[in-house]
């Protein structure tokens, strides 16, 4: 997407499209499920959706993957005990999907499972199934969590949030 396509998107992409397609109910589904996922490995999962960058940022430059390790760094999801977190970072008016994992994790899934597993949920969303999308996104994290990244058994502290933030 050029920067000017790029700039259109995000200046009609509204913000109150974020609420409609995830209202409350629905990010409280999310953050059940990242709850119930986290219980059965060592890793964090958080999750951020945005509508649009302003179109100074984009002017400026300012992407998708740049945007998702600003806030990935800004929610502090590099810090974890275990450097085991991963942000889910979608930003609506361009259509992106981005997963900033911590270096932990980074080393052990790779970035073509990520990347799968964007594709599943673009699809997902890309035929306005929201809810759904953002769920199987979800489910198949913990899936390779689980695989690269097990837990012990033990019961743990929940080191970040697990309500999705809007930005």
């Amino acid at each position: 997407m050029s920067r000017f396509q790029r700039l259109g998107a995000n200046l009609f992409d509204g913000w109150f499209q974020l609420r409609r397609r995830f209202p409350a109910r629905v990010l409280d589904e999310i953050a059940d499920a990242i709850a119930a996922g986290e219980r059965t490995h060592k890793g964090e999962v958080r999750v951020a959706f945005e509508s649009r960058l302003s179109p100074w940022a984009v002017l400026q430059g300012l992407d998708a993957p740049t945007r998702a390790r600003q806030v990935f760094t800004h929610l502090r999801v590099w810090d974890t005990e275990h450097n085991c977190g991963v942000l889910f970072y979608v930003l609506m008016a361009e259509h992106r999907i981005e997963i900033v994992a911590d270096r932990g994790i980074a080393q052990r899934v790779t970035a073509a499972e990520w990347d799968a597993l964007c594709t599943r949920m673009r699809d997902r969303f890309s035929r306005g199934e929201w809810r759904e999308g953002a769920l199987q996104g979800i489910a198949d994290a913990h899936g390779l969590l689980r695989q690269h990244f097990p837990g012990d058994g033990a019961e743990r502290l929940d080191e970040l949030p697990d309500r999705p933030v809007l930005l």
